[in-house]
């Protein structure tokens, strides 16, 4: 057997610290000129909806549905619903992004135990068995990606993943994905295939990924409502896909065999998609 543990304590710093620190991981030249993650996540943000003709309240449709997913979630560190125009009315952090298009500052942690299926039967009715795992990495400098709209760590750890479970996007159930900034959840929702590229905002104004939507997506109320604790936030996503697919979700339980988990390290330098499969 194999015990997996994830942990972050971030709130003895300030926002201002915390920032920096987590800017580190950029490459050292984009880091010497003031870049942090943040500006990333705004450039990005402006660059897509530009780009695809997408409305800026998309996004903060992306944080009221999040937020909303938390209230059921009793380990989520924002348990608060907010509507459309508190979001877009609060302060601005990073052009067009606000305030409440950003994951907050959180202390977490999150354990998974792993063993061989036939040893799973003897201890438990219910479990789910990883059918398929990938990793993958992009450039470190952010501007020598051919399209910043797109996250190649995301789509080749994802084929990866597909390959091994032997399924497709159409197959997933229910995502959890690294929404860190609201914008993420567009781009990794298309570059996982779930939707077109350039469509993940018409998803969301749809309510596809609405909890009783087609394909639910941040069941958890995601890293935006849930909390990022940097190192625990991998372990935590794949934990709530885990409940999901066996059916322990409680309140946010959602209609789910199978289920996928996208984590990303910086601004999508490194990757991991796992897919999770349940037995009951």
């Amino acid at each position: 057997m194999t015990l997996l543990v994830g942990g972050e304590k971030m709130t003895h710093r300030s926002t201002a610290e915390a920032t920096d620190v987590i800017a580190s991981l950029t490459h050292p030249v984009e880091y010497k000129h003031g870049v942090t993650l943040p500006s990333f996540a705004g450039l990005t943000a402006r660059h897509y909806l530009d780009k695809y003709d997408a409305p800026r309240e998309s996004l903060g449709k992306v944080a009221v549905k999040n937020h909303k997913n938390g209230v059921d979630n009793p380990h989520a560190q924002f348990r608060k619903e907010v509507d459309l125009d508190t979001v877009l009315e609060s302060p601005i952090v990073a052009d067009p992004l606000r305030l409440y298009d950003f994951c907050p500052i959180t202390d977490g942690s999150a354990a998974l135990m792993f063993c061989p299926e036939s040893v799973a039967r003897e201890y438990a009715d219910d479990y789910a068995v990883i059918s398929g795992i990938g990793g993958a990495t992009d450039t470190h400098v952010v501007h020598e990606r051919a399209d910043p709209t797109t996250m190649g760590g995301v789509v080749h750890s994802s084929e990866q993943a597909y390959e091994m479970a032997d399924i497709g996007p159409d197959d997933v159930d229910v995502a959890e994905l690294h929404d860190m900034f609201t914008i993420l959840e567009f781009l990794q929702s298309e570059d996982l295939g779930f939707f077109e590229k350039g469509e993940g905002w018409k998803a969301v104004e749809e309510g596809v990924t609405d909890r009783d939507g087609e394909l639910p997506i941040n069941t958890s109320g995601g890293l935006k409502s849930k909390g990022h604790p940097l190192g625990a936030s991998g372990v935590a996503q794949v934990y709530e896909v885990y409940k999901q697919v066996v059916g322990e979700a409680g309140a946010r339980q959602v209609d789910a065999e199978t289920g996928l988990a996208c984590n990303v390290g910086g601004f999508g330098n490194c990757v991991t998609t796992a897919i999770l499969e349940g037995r009951q």
